[in-house]
């Protein structure tokens, strides 16, 4: 309402824009629901309603939450501007914040433009601080997607342009305090979240795969909501591939694949206060193979009775609660078989038990 009013009043004034997703992510999400097998694309020019068909028509899928985390991760921040785009979001043609003036400085600015606006003046801009880093960086963004992103049917805003540059600089301080805050208000989440673990180091959580990398899957504990790396090294004694069409890494011998919403079983390993990180073991692999994995025909695949013997051996092997051996165990082993108590005994060697039986017999011989 607030977004419409500073609209057809063509006073200048700052718009909350969210711009559609860009080539590369567009081309990622291709890819990715094409891997999936799905009927479903967006078109070179997306709409919201491209993406909120995908989500009503997958919402029933096991692999639901991986497909919707994909949709959300092709978008874009929504930045403050005084050229307005449109929020590709909410599908609106004008949008703005208006709701907070006493702690956010745009909405602020929207009450002064509307007050002037109905005292049929015009509001005057005051002098910001000159742009840093962040700003500058933001700034290049939006120069850089500034003529794509306009909407041929949007009505223009006719400023000056010192007017327009001064608006512009308003719209990139405030995109870069707001990202300033963010930061800040996670970096205090992350240390309270890391003092709480450390104080819980080497017992079990259930968690949730919500991010696969060439170097290890992000996992988010069940209820906590702390969110720890579990290192490839990690996952077991085998080679891992990552898959970024399907954004998940895949065992080569085993088949056994983390993607993003596998359910996992993990034990707090690793506490780093100040570097803010948390690391996770796994204890145990993916209990569950959803339809699509036992289905695919790609390299690593196994039957379903294989995947369970294969699976069991894993986990007896490994032990409920024992670490899992290093990326290059099985060949620093040399592949031989080992004892319960990790030594291979010598050829020609006889165990303690038999030892003793022998002996026996040839007292009893005496006798």
């Amino acid at each position: 309402c607030s977004a419409d009013f500073i609209q057809t009043s063509k006073h200048p004034g700052l718009f909350r824009v969210h711009e559609g997703p860009t080539p590369e992510k567009k081309d990622l999400l291709r890819n990715y629901l094409k891997s999936l097998g799905l009927p479903y694309t967006v078109s070179d020019e997306p709409k919201p309603s491209e993406f909120q068909h995908i989500a009503q028509a997958t919402k029933d899928r096991p692999d639901a939450q991986q497909i919707h985390t994909m949709l959300l991760r092709s978008m874009q921040q929504a930045i403050y501007t005084p050229i307005n785009s449109g929020h590709f979001g909410l599908a609106y043609e004008a949008y703005t914040h208006f709701t907070s003036p006493i702690r956010r400085y745009p909405d602020l600015l929207v009450h002064r433009v509307i007050k002037a606006i109905l005292a049929h003046k015009k509001y005057q801009l005051p002098a910001l601080p000159l742009p840093g880093e962040a700003h500058a960086k933001l700034a290049k963004r939006l120069q850089k997607n500034k003529a794509g992103a306009q909407m041929d049917d949007a009505p223009r805003i006719k400023m000056s342009p010192a007017e327009q540059q001064a608006w512009e600089a308003a719209g990139l301080h405030c995109s870069a305090n707001e990202r300033r805050a963010d930061e800040a208000s996670r970096d205090v989440e992350a240390w309270l979240k890391c003092k709480y673990m450390r104080e819980h180091l080497g017992e079990e959580y259930s968690g949730v795969v919500t991010s696969a990398t060439s170097f290890g899957i992000f996992v988010t504990l069940d209820n906590l909501y702390v969110e720890g790396l579990v290192h490839i090294t990690e996952l077991g004694g085998e080679y891992f591939r990552f898959d970024e069409a399907r954004q998940e890494l895949r065992g080569e011998r085993t088949g056994i694949r983390y993607a993003i919403g596998t359910r996992v079983q993990i034990q707090v390993s690793r506490v780093d206060l100040d570097g803010r990180k948390i690391d996770f073991r796994l204890v145990n692999p993916a209990e569950e193979f959803s339809a699509r994995q036992m289905r695919d025909k790609g390299p690593g695949k196994q039957v379903a009775g294989r995947n369970d013997k294969v699976r069991g051996s894993l986990v007896g092997a490994e032990g409920a609660k024992s670490k899992t051996r290093p990326f290059n165990a099985r060949k620093a082993e040399g592949g031989k078989p080992s004892t319960r108590h990790g030594k291979v005994s010598p050829k020609g060697a006889t165990s303690k038990s038999s030892g003793a039986k022998k002996s026996s017999q040839s007292r009893k011989s005496r006798r």
